[in-house]
């Protein structure tokens, strides 16, 4: 994340003459057009070369003079042996700092047949549901799963982090509470990051944040909803079934946000009076990857079916009774409601759930169980064993965290880890935390003795002390978990390596996929997924990196974010980029939040008017609503382009009050429209800032950059313009580039430092989103 918006200013060598060869290689190898293919489109478009249609498309006035400064491409094999030296500088630590992160093991057959597998990884989003009947399945494998095992009657089909679920949470509780409080109450046990993200998104919502100790509530402040961490983010298992009766009782709506593996042996929340459970599924098999991409799940009531965020996976039948599968439930997308819409997320996390939901299916109910309780033995065992250390632990029943009560000690304890290559949470000067994982052994747990041991020799056996402590807190507590989950056959069929891999082909087989031939079905399928860029996805040096371990550790990730950053300033023009928004409706989400930030640095408080195109995307209103804006739509002639009148007049009238002017370039229709220098200027000369949707910047770069021709923020869609994978809708990113102006209101994050020095407040769970 940059802070300087000088960074970018410097010069730059290009080298023209460097691997020509390879380089058209690739381009031979990758794009698929051919000369005479190319002859022929120009023909039936009545020009006679490139250079012609990109002179009649694009208009003069903005196109780019020079060739972008950027560094030629090298063979692939060049690059992938460079990536392999930038991937050396990340060290692999074993991380137990928890926070609702945890390493895990993806299954083989999942990660070679799925994750690694052109055949789901470049579907488009599941809008015909003819051609997507294998990916659906998949979902609703997943949307079952949850809601087994969180005890509530639905489940979309995932969200973007556990972070921006929980502030989903809220929004969703504020739209249907009865009692018109602005009050949301967050539990102090809540992980840091969590409360970051919601109190981001509070502010231009009007809400306000009060963060406290469940068991001290004062239910006579007037609060619509609250949030309760399950277990806590010190490990504590608590019993809210009395605070949610309580808050009910005062009217509130109650969110839980639940670690999904420990489900398998506690109470499930809706068994003691949730509304909403949220989360992550990172640890169902998908890879730390420094903080992303990982789903997270949203579950509710039935009640709440017409307010969920996001998408659902449902069950159909045909007028013969024949069963099919589709996107339901959508009266809230954005497409319809716009600026009523309750939610701006028009995608989701798509290929990283339908990895959680094959890791339910791989392992089952009792595989689940089974792994849940290795190491929540694991975690009692190590208690014991730092009891009988001299230390205290935290409050019981735990799941898989302690809370270690380390009197001062903590930077002697974590020096000591460091230098056995282990990472755990500085919680304060006296409590450490240590969360264990699927890939935790015994052996670890004898090194984490010695760490707290220090110079003294350890006297006891970890056969000695497992045998000592068989007792498990869970199993003696009244939150055991009692009710059967996981029972539908899909669940109970497919645990050998046969037979999943034989369901995963079926399902694939069901599906229209870039291996199956061109889906042209916008601008989301315009991008290269080659197999050289999806190879380091499963690197381990990339993948096996926890979000809050030490920046130190992370330093071929921070080669990567510098040079994209820097690619990325090149490209538009910008002066500043922020790679912290995880999908393209955060990057507008955040975009318009610094605008705002901008405008209430500068006194301009009263600026809350968004002028937004008709042709606009759904997303487009129901971000600026979201942060904190009124919509004031904007007329379009007859082709799409934007009725310069209409908008001039607007601007005038809205002059005091007019914050910014969100405009798709090229427009929605696919058009360069030639007033577009004309357009942001008037935007600008009104005290406005021109926010521009970067959906369809495909067709910019090279030839013209928004940073050039008046847009002071934009987002970008690397699962569009570059290689990431769309997975069937997810999973995207949403970086965001600024002007210099704007570049001090830039995403900040509790945990890691980085941003504007008068940053927005976290807009993702993890400093680095998707990393």
């Amino acid at each position: 994340m940059t802070q300087s918006p000088t960074r970018f200013t410097q010069a730059k060598n290009v080298h023209p003459a460097i691997n020509v060869r390879t380089n058209a290689e690739f381009i031979q190898r990758h794009i698929g057009p051919q000369p005479a293919d190319i002859d022929k489109m120009l023909g039936i478009l009545g020009v006679s070369s490139l250079d012609e249609l990109i002179d009649r498309t694009v208009p003069a006035a903005i196109k780019s003079q020079q060739p972008l400064a950027i560094e030629t491409v090298s063979s692939e094999y060049i690059v992938l042996n460079k990536l392999k030296q930038i991937a050396a500088k990340n060290q692999i630590f074993r991380s137990y700092i928890g926070m609702g992160y945890a390493n895990c093991i993806t299954p083989t057959v999942i990660q070679r047949n799925i994750l690694e597998n052109p055949g789901w990884y470049t579907q488009y989003t599941p809008y015909q549901p003819e051609i997507s009947q294998g990916r659906l399945e998949a979902l609703l494998n997943y949307q079952t799963a949850i809601m087994d095992l969180t005890g509530m009657a639905i489940a979309n089909a995932s969200l973007l982090d556990e972070g921006t679920a929980a502030a989903e949470a809220m929004s969703m509780s504020y739209g249907i509470q009865k009692t018109k409080f602005n009050t949301f109450w967050v539990s102090e046990a809540c992980h840091p990051q969590t409360i970051d993200v919601i109190k981001t998104r509070a502010i231009p919502l009007g809400i306000e944040v009060v963060v406290g100790d469940h068991k001290n509530i004062d239910f006579s402040q007037e609060i619509f909803g609250m949030l309760l961490q399950y277990p806590a983010t010190d490990g504590a298992v608590y019993d809210y079934a009395e605070v949610i009766d309580r808050a009910h009782t005062a009217g509130a709506i109650v969110t839980v946000a639940a670690d999904l593996l420990s489900l398998t042996l506690l109470k499930p929340p809706g068994e003691f009076g949730a509304d909403i459970v949220v989360g992550n599924t990172q640890r169902f098999g998908i890879p730390l990857g420094y903080g992303g991409p990982h789903a997270a799940y949203f579950a509710t009531k039935d009640a709440y079916k017409r307010q969920i965020p996001g998408r659902l996976v449902g069950v159909s039948k045909d007028k013969r009774g024949k069963v099919a599968l589709r996107l339901s439930l959508q009266t809230r997308e954005q497409h319809i409601r716009r600026d009523k819409a309750t939610s701006n997320i028009c995608t989701a996390q798509v290929l990283l759930a339908i990895m959680a939901g094959m890791y339910a299916v791989y392992h089952g109910a009792d595989g689940l169980r089974s792994i849940a309780t290795r190491i929540h033995n694991l975690t009692t065992t190590l208690a014991t064993g730092l009891t009988k250390l001299g230390y205290s632990i935290g409050d019981a029943p735990y799941f898989d965290t302690l809370q270690v009560k380390v009197t001062g000690n903590a930077a002697e304890i974590l020096e000591r880890a460091k230098s056995q290559q282990i990472n755990l949470r500085s919680i304060d000067a006296n409590n450490m935390g240590i969360s264990l994982d699927e890939t935790t052994t015994p052996a670890d747990a004898i090194d984490l003795w010695r760490i707290f041991a220090g110079d003294k020799a350890l006297d006891f056996t970890y056969s000695e002390i497992e045998t000592s402590s068989s007792t498990s807190s869970i199993q003696t507590s009244t939150l055991a978990r009692t009710s059967e989950y996981l029972t539908h056959p899909v669940f109970k069929n497919y645990h050998s390596e046969t037979e999943l891999l034989r369901y995963i082909t079926r399902l694939q087989s069901k599906d229209l996929s870039l291996t199956h031939g061109m889906i042209p079905l916008g601008s989301c399928t315009m991008k290269l997924n080659s197999t050289s860029e999806m190879v380091p996805v499963t690197w381990a040096e990339f993948g096996q990196i926890h979000p809050f371990a030490p920046v130190e550790q992370a330093q071929g990730y921070q080669v990567l974010f510098n040079d994209l950053e820097r690619w990325l300033a090149e490209i538009t023009g910008f002066d500043a980029i922020s790679l912290q928004p995880n999908a393209g409706s955060q990057g507008e989400y955040a975009g318009l939040l610094v605008i705002r930030e901008y405008h209430q640095q500068r006194g301009d408080i009263d600026r809350n008017i968004c002028l937004i195109p008709q042709s606009a995307h759904g997303t487009n209103p129901a971000s600026a609503v979201m942060a904190g804006m009124q919509v004031v739509p904007i007329a379009c002639d007859d082709d799409g382009n934007i009725d310069v009148e209409d908008l001039r007049a607007k601007a005038t009238k809205h002059a005091d009050k007019l914050a910014a002017l969100m405009v798709t370039y090229p427009s929605t229709h696919g058009v360069f429209e030639e007033a577009i220098v004309e357009i942001c200027s008037i935007v600008h000369e009104y005290g406005g800032q021109v926010y521009m949707d970067g959906a369809n910047l495909n067709a910019q770069v090279g030839l013209c950059r928004p940073g050039d021709f008046g847009a002071d923020v934009c987002h970008l869609n690397p699962h569009k313009t570059f290689c990431i994978p769309h997975g069937g809708g997810g999973p995207g990113m949403g970086p965001i580039g600024v002007m210099a102006h704007l570049a001090p209101y830039l995403p900040t994050h509790k945990v890691i430092p980085m941003g504007g020095k008068q940053g927005i407040g976290a807009v993702s769970a993890a400093p680095w989103s998707s990393a």
